[in-house]
């Protein structure tokens, strides 16, 4: 493949482009994971974690994917044969249950048919018949990547209370944490489950929950075999800022930086708002485009990425080749059963107004070059509405 000059557009839904400061702060030299200054650097990401969780509880992080963060959150907490429900909302919802079933889990499914969140009305009347509890947790994502849907966490938690089941609330922010607002103590979430990859705009790498003191307690009762996942031995190391293994310690350098930058310099609040404003114009190009945006509910769409429906007898990856082939930029795939059916553009992390102009730029063109019925002004009105919110 021939040089192309400039830098290469990585819009895809994760993982998604690393500041210029976080990639400097990953190449300070290596430390001694055992040393005083990597007990410092440890403490100062857990203290930042619980800022961008919004909890008081504690937080731990793990070298690894946000897969692995999964598994733990199943390892700790749950045994071989216990009941789980999960919500059916997407195709990484679908992955956590593979995961869950692999360890001998019962997965129970509340159906749906992707386009829609987690259904808390559904989710409140199978619990009222769960007399026993044998469901032992609830499953859920908050944003499915796959489908640019955001499910109501609050709405679940509140349906699993009025129901007064006793189930743990787990729930997966891979796409979420630092670009959607998630609460984790204030919905008395009890496992959440993150990578490094997304909103916090770093390399994949570290993966992370935050877990609440009833999590921590079913532990004690959990037989599933635990041991690089294993939440006990992290914690207690944790309290001294050191880890039971070789941490990543190059990552959290680049993680204290993403926390500085994310919370102390732009602020949540604002964080949560200019994802929002990127999702809406990218929203509005995709209507003045004349296509499809996959998510059915307004109140569900993603901030933080869009899926946009083909049209019929049209490839996505016929698309997103030749937009990557003319103007050097990646796009999302379809994945699972929407492979060929929809494309997606990622608008979280280190993002700004221009770099949206650009990507949205550069889709508009591909669907010319690739013939794909369209009609002109998904880039105009998606400026019209950012210069809009400007003067706001």
């Amino acid at each position: 493949m021939s040089y192309q000059p400039g830098r290469h557009f990585l819009q895809i839904p994760g993982p998604t482009n690393v500041p210029d400061r976080i990639l400097h702060a990953i190449s300070y030299p290596t430390i001694d994971h055992r040393g005083a200054d990597a007990a410092a650097l440890t403490i100062d990401c857990l203290a930042g974690m619980k800022s961008v969780f919004q909890t008081k509880g504690d937080v731990i992080i793990f070298p690894g994917s946000g897969t692995g963060a999964w598994e733990a959150a199943i390892v700790n907490t749950l045994s071989a044969g216990d009941k789980v429900l999960a919500f059916d909302g997407g195709h990484f919802a679908g992955l956590w249950v593979k995961v869950a079933k692999s360890f001998g889990l019962e997965v129970e499914l509340l159906g749906g048919d992707w386009r829609q969140g987690a259904d808390a009305v559904a989710l409140q009347a199978r619990l009222d018949e769960d007399r026993d509890h044998a469901i032992r947790a609830v499953m859920v994502v908050h944003n499915e990547t796959s489908t640019g849907v955001t499910s109501n966490v609050a709405a679940v938690r509140k349906a699993m209370d009025a129901a007064g089941h006793s189930a743990l609330l787990m729930v997966d922010t891979v796409s979420s944490l630092g670009s959607i607002d998630y609460r984790h103590d204030e919905w008395g979430v009890d496992v959440a489950v993150a990578g490094s990859q997304k909103g916090l705009m770093l390399p994949p790498g570290l993966a992370f929950n935050a877990v609440s003191e009833k999590a921590i307690a079913a532990g004690a009762s959990a037989r599933l075999p635990r041991s690089y996942w294993r939440w006990d031995e992290m914690r207690e190391m944790n309290r001294n800022g050191f880890f039971p293994y070789t941490p990543s310690t190059n990552l959290l350098y680049g993680l204290r930086e993403a926390v500085k930058m994310l919370v102390e310099e732009e602020g949540l609040d604002k964080v949560f708002l200019r994802h929002k404003r990127h999702g809406e114009a990218t929203r509005r190009a995709v209507r003045a485009w004349g296509l499809g945006v996959y998510a059915a509910n307004p109140a569900e769409f993603s901030s933080s990425a869009t899926a946009i429906v083909m049209p019929d007898g049209y490839s996505e990856a016929d698309l997103r080749a030749t937009i990557l082939r003319y103007f050097n930029m990646s796009l999302g795939a379809g994945l699972g059963k929407l492979a060929g059916k929809v494309f997606r553009i990622g608008h979280l992390g280190s993002f700004n107004d221009l770099m949206l102009a650009g990507t949205l730029c550069g889709v508009e063109m591909g669907l010319d070059l690739a013939g794909v019925p369209h009609s002109k002004g998904g880039v105009t009105a998606a400026m019209d509405y950012l210069t809009e919110q400007g003067r706001a």
